[in-house]
């Protein structure tokens, strides 16, 4: 039985051709932008495509790559993200008539002023208003987003430092601006935001152990590489078969080198091991006899044998070594 699955109204069509392309391409994300460029008649513009898609700027990047190497879109594309809006000097001196005037009314802040010192159990100094009063006016986030942001910096404070700590008013000033950079400044932006960031820290403590790292949090480039990896689609099993591949040619961890591994594997749209152990021909090859028959392939369990192979003569190698040594 034949079933309309789709919505009438509002057709966005491609050709046959570029949908073959797509669909052999194999990636989801030069998809997904093609549809974008499709919605928007053929105009492309990085920070557009970043808020539509919620991408960052190296996934959007990286996708209207991987449409110019299928010929679907010009390859001398612009692919710089738009310059951030000049910094504003900084905010106000504020005196503290502004912030007195302004606890006396009858305003949201009192309300938000009383609620912050329940959650971080203390009387907030004048210095601390100032700052508080920064996050409010200045930077102009609702009530709602900052009482949410000190609920995410209470969580890291005490995920770092253990139960109890709370964080220092100027941190969740920093955090405030840079949610403000982000344009995390409505509260449904800020639960879309810390539900992501969640959803990073979760994947950072089953990744961690499996790159070999335990009892410390990441520092914040090795967070930046955790972030873009899951943010390009990779999952576990991948992420874990990038790590022994990078042991395998550099003895030891190297971030950079196990970001192109794995930035080879998203052009290819193998983001999950089966997919790489089936998919991925950049492998240097032992040499062997052909097999008879046009066009051979080597078969997923042939893959299997191979990796089996080099870890075998891993194993006999540095037997071998630690013998010469004693």
């Amino acid at each position: 039985m034949t079933v309309q699955v789709l919505p009438p109204g509002g057709v966005v069509s491609m050709t046959a051709a570029a949908a073959d392309r797509l669909v052999k391409g194999g990636s989801g994300d030069a998809a997904l932008l093609y549809l974008h460029l499709l919605r928007r008649g053929g105009l492309f513009e990085a920070e557009a495509a970043r808020k539509a898609l919620g991408w960052t700027d190296a996934r959007v990047q990286e996708a209207y790559r991987a449409l110019a190497g299928l010929g679907l879109a010009r390859a001398d594309a612009d692919l710089s993200p738009a310059p951030a809006p000049p910094e504003p000097e900084g905010p106000p001196d504020y005196a503290a008539a502004d912030i007195a005037q302004e606890l006396e009314g009858g305003g949201i802040f009192p309300h938000l002023v009383r609620e912050l010192e329940r959650r971080l159990g203390k009387v907030l100094s004048p210095s601390d208003l100032k700052m508080l009063y920064t996050m409010y006016d200045f930077l102009a986030l609702p009530a709602e987003v900052i009482l949410l942001l000190t609920t995410w910096c209470t969580e890291e404070a005490q995920r770092k430092y253990g139960p109890g700590r709370k964080p220092r008013m100027s941190q969740l000033r920093r955090e405030a601006f840079l949610w403000k950079r982000l344009g995390v400044d409505t509260p449904e932006a800020a639960d879309a935001h810390v539900r992501h960031l969640s959803a990073l820290r979760d994947r950072e403590r089953t990744l961690l152990p499996r790159l070999g790292i335990s009892g410390r949090p990441p520092v914040e480039g090795e967070r930046r590489y955790l972030a873009s990896w899951v943010d390009l689609g990779f999952d576990d099993e991948a992420i874990a078969l990038a790590y022994e591949r990078t042991v395998m040619k550099k003895g030891a961890l190297n971030w950079a080198y196990m970001n192109s591994i794995l930035r080879s594997w998203h052009q290819k749209g193998l983001h999950t091991r089966q997919q790489v152990e089936e998919g991925d021909s950049t492998r240097p090859q032992s040499p062997a006899r052909s097999p008879a028959g046009p066009a051979a392939q080597p078969s997923p369990q042939r893959a299997q044998e191979r990796l089996k192979e080099d870890m075998d003569w891993m194993d006999r190698f540095l037997e071998e070594t630690g013998k010469k040594e004693d």
